[in-house]
């Protein structure tokens, strides 16, 4: 059993603000362990429940953040950003058994994490078919393209409640739950526990896990911060910009979403 796991860090148990996620700032190092920490729990989950191979996406900012000789011999790490359109699902294929995510964190807009965006700091709003999308909205929507199941999310509470509105099915651990700029979590350790035990179930019983349904036609609207962004990529073929800050577009394709997102960010 092949299984995909797309690490990223702002739904972490504890992390509260920009500082600890970013590389360059004295208390990363400390969350970069707990970020570490909480994947290896996942793949001892998978383990467990008869994973014979795990790849895992850094799937957080530089790409290059979990502490890699923690990971099992199990594990193929993919580190930094290829370009694919996979973006953070990128080393997902049709062979593996489920995607799992990690770290996961609510939607720009919404205020369940105090951390809470959707890909970058430009992107004010994403939605798709009208519905308002999150990072594990489109990740998810990339592994159901491949006729992959999503099994498993910890994060944030907001997102595991999208999360499991979106695949149902899905064994979800929230580990933390926002207000205003502070963030109330689990400890660590009660995180691991509970993502270990998680993993292991969600993949022992992979017949009830799904994915999110395919639509015929892809309708996207992504509102940006500044309108110079948003100007930009209203040069892409098929891309509307009806007003300043905010790009459309429709697509049959979901790996052309993916192509149009990938230019447009």
């Amino acid at each position: 059993m092949k299984v995909f796991i797309s690490a990223d860090m702002e739904g972490t148990a504890s992390i509260a603000c920009w500082p600890e996620t970013e590389r360059d700032k004295p208390e990363y190092p400390e969350f970069q362990h707990l970020m570490t920490a909480e994947v290896v729990a996942a793949c001892e989950g998978a383990l467990e429940a008869g994973a014979t191979e795990i790849v895992i996406k850094d799937a957080h900012h530089t790409g290059r953040n979990l502490l890699v000789d923690r990971l099992p011999p199990q594990a193929r790490i993919v580190r930094d950003w290829s370009g694919h359109p996979h973006s953070m699902m990128f080393g997902i294929d049709r062979d593996c058994a489920a995607a799992i995510y990690t770290g996961y964190h609510d939607a720009a807009g919404t205020d369940s994490n105090p951390l809470a965006h959707s890909f970058n700091g430009r992107i004010m709003r994403l939605t798709i078919n009208g519905a308002l999308a999150s990072e594990f909205t489109v990740n998810a929507l990339t592994a159901a393209s491949l006729g992959v199941p999503s099994a498993f999310l910890s994060g944030d509470g907001g997102i595991c409640a999208a999360a499991a509105g979106l695949a149902p099915g899905i064994v979800t651990v929230p580990v933390s739950q926002g207000f205003g700029p502070a963030a109330s979590s689990v400890t660590p350790a009660r995180a691991r526990d509970l993502i270990r035990e998680g993993v292991k179930a969600a993949l022992s019983d992979l017949p009830l896990r799904s994915h999110p349904p395919l639509a015929p036609r892809w309708d996207l609207e992504v509102e940006f911060s500044t309108p110079v962004d948003a100007y930009r990529g209203s040069f892409f073929p098929g891309v509307d910009y009806p007003e300043p800050r905010r790009l459309r577009f429709a697509r049959d394709d979901w790996f052309e979403v993916l192509r149009t997102l990938r230019f447009l960010w």
